[in-house]
């Protein structure tokens, strides 16, 4: 039987490899990329936020480490079809549970870099300057 840690390990090699809503979305209405000046991850997050503040559709692209990539994969299946207000009061504490295996300080900044993309794309209305 698998300990939790190879568990967590093959689930975030999963996301890695056959990754959620990877990709880019032409509907989009709100977008944000950043980038983690320590690695050079960088992360790109594009939703659909209908007229009631539900995330309708949302895709990550990017390139990086597994953790960065497999976090925002995570990040996005999590938060499909979830009220927007629900999405802003996510915390990083949160989001490194989502993660699962627990992370040096450095690599926590991996696994939060989709989570904060996410947040500012929030506030980000595409075509817009």
């Amino acid at each position: 039987m698998p300990s939790e840690e190879e568990i967590y390990q093959e689930h975030v090699l999963d996301h890695y490899e056959d990754p959620f809503h990877k990709g880019e979305l032409p509907t989009a209405t709100h977008a944000h990329e950043d980038k983690n000046p320590l690695c050079g991850d960088v992360v790109r997050v594009e939703l659909q936020i209908d007229k009631e503040g539900k995330i309708e559709e949302c895709f990550f692209n990017g390139a990086g480490c597994v953790i960065s990539q497999a976090s925002a994969s995570m990040l996005m299946e999590a938060v499909h079809g979830k009220p927007i207000a629900e999405v802003q009061s996510l915390t990083a504490e949160e989001m490194l549970n989502l993660f699962g295996p627990r992370l040096t300080p450095n690599r926590q900044k991996c696994c939060l870099l989709g989570w904060r993309v996410l947040q500012q794309a929030i506030h980000s209305p595409v075509g817009t300057s």
